[in-house]
């Protein structure tokens, strides 16, 4: 694929689909984690595993962060005629996403006790949880080189590399938990060495890639002395929206936890678990698309092609329209097998999931237009913008309606606040883009 070029819908469509795929597959990690510890290890370890894995999102988002803005300022920068400033961009990035998984890894396995009891783990879960962030945070240099590179795998024009790879990595981990937990008997420790060996999978390939021969692509590592730290801060304020986005989805994790211990219990985070298990691979169609239209944008905003800009915007919210009726529609239809397939065993639990996943879901008519907010703004090199919106959007609407709305409606209040907060951030992300609209359009 090309970044330069009209897009056609059938050409937008077409081009994403690798992008998409890379994500849904990615999403694969904690999901496959829980299928094998609900069915065979038990419903605390599941609770454990949930309670634990929004401090490795939140730290594994800088990797989006810096490859999003990255990637964007790199696409941009090559729609401006300037190679060799690209790959110098590039080079660096990789090279802080490395320094900083480091960092945060040595943080976390020391702290990872404190980190856990502040997310709630109460009783069996705590000794459980720490084991499971400990295993998994010594990947953590590679799994936020992992998150940086799903964009920049596009802006290669490479995002085949970036699906194959996720097969074969999401392929590992299933693999690895069957031998781990079920052969080995190991419970969420073999949950967690199934994830992290997987995780040191996906982000050892592309260093490999791009620093051998066969990297043919326009981003190559080349030599740099010094740092570009306007680059670097300006890539870590275009990307501030994806990361804002997964903390404060992490935030809000937590906050739903918290809400669900208070009014049902260890069921209710065994059941929000599972949502955010289905919910992964939805959004994974939006983000996959996002990062596919976003390194597009990026590019023709650097080459000043407005008229091509606002052909993207149009058609890219015809597809997001389309794609949001499409994963409803399966969602509703497919609750009771979804709530089954983890939970089954439990027909308590199954009959919680199933109910909470026909609310929670409706609100994929709306957050794929938001999502696309926030890449909008990401992509035309609009940091601030765009890490409001999804500040916002989470922070502020999610996190207020989920704890007003059980106080007034009860339980369904939290499975509920979701679909409000996304409907307020619809508003908020129409009113955005059309304030901007002359800036950027005309």
């Amino acid at each position: 694929m090309q970044l330069s070029g009209h897009y056609s819908v059938r050409r937008l469509a077409i081009t994403s689909i690798p992008m998409i795929g890379m994500m849904i597959i990615t999403s694969i990690y904690s999901i496959v984690d829980g299928f094998f510890v609900a069915n065979f290890a038990g419903t605390t370890e599941f609770a454990a595993l949930n309670i634990v894995w929004p401090a490795i999102a939140i730290v594994s988002a800088a990797g989006l962060m810096i490859g999003t803005g990255g990637s964007a300022l790199v696409s941009k920068t090559l729609g401006e005629g300037d190679v060799e400033k690209a790959d110098t961009i590039f080079t660096q990035l990789v090279r802080v996403c490395i320094e900083l998984g480091i960092v945060t890894a040595v943080l976390l396995f020391i702290f990872m006790k404190p980190v856990v009891l502040a997310l709630g783990a109460e009783g069996k879960m705590i000794p459980l949880a720490v084991t499971y962030g400990r295993i998994v945070v010594v990947a953590m240099p590679l799994f936020i080189v992992q998150m940086a590179f799903q964009s920049f795998y596009m802006t290669a024009e490479r995002p085949e590399l970036g699906t194959w790879m996720s097969i074969l990595c999401g392929v590992l981990n299933i693999a690895l938990d069957a031998v781990f937990i079920i052969g080995f008997g190991w419970g969420l420790t073999g949950a967690a060495l199934a994830t992290a060996i997987s995780i040191a999978a996906g982000g050892i390939y592309p260093l490999v890639f791009f620093s051998s021969r066969r990297n043919n692509t326009h981003l190559q590592f080349v030599k740099t002395e010094t740092r570009d730290w306007k680059s670097i801060l300006k890539s870590c304020s275009n990307g501030m929206s994806e990361y804002v986005g997964n903390v404060a989805l992490s935030v809000v994790s937590i906050g739903y936890n918290i809400q669900l211990m208070k009014y049902i219990g260890e069921n209710g985070v065994s059941a929000y678990g599972i949502i955010m298990y289905v919910g992964f691979i939805f959004g994974a169609v939006f983000i996959g698309y996002n990062l596919c239209v976003s390194q597009v944008i990026a590019y023709n905003y650097g080459a000043g092609n407005k008229e091509e800009l606002k052909s993207l915007l149009l058609k890219s919210l015809g597809l997001i329209a389309v794609t949001g009726v499409v994963l409803t529609s399966i969602a509703e239809l497919t609750a009771p097998l979804l709530a089954s397939v983890f939970v089954g065993y439990d027909p308590e639990l199954c009959a919680l999931t199933e109910h909470a996943l026909r609310i929670y879901l409706l609100s994929f008519l709306l957050c794929g237009f938001n999502f696309f907010c926030s890449a909008w703004f990401t992509a035309l090199n609009n940091g601030p913008v765009s890490a409001v919106a999804a500040f916002t959007r989470t922070m502020v609407f999610e996190l207020t309606t989920v704890f007003v709305l059980p106080s007034i409606i009860g339980i369904d209040g939290i499975w509920s606040s979701v679909c409000v907060a996304e409907a307020l951030a619809f508003i908020m992300a129409c009113s955005l883009i059309l304030a901007f609209r002359k800036r950027y359009l005309q």
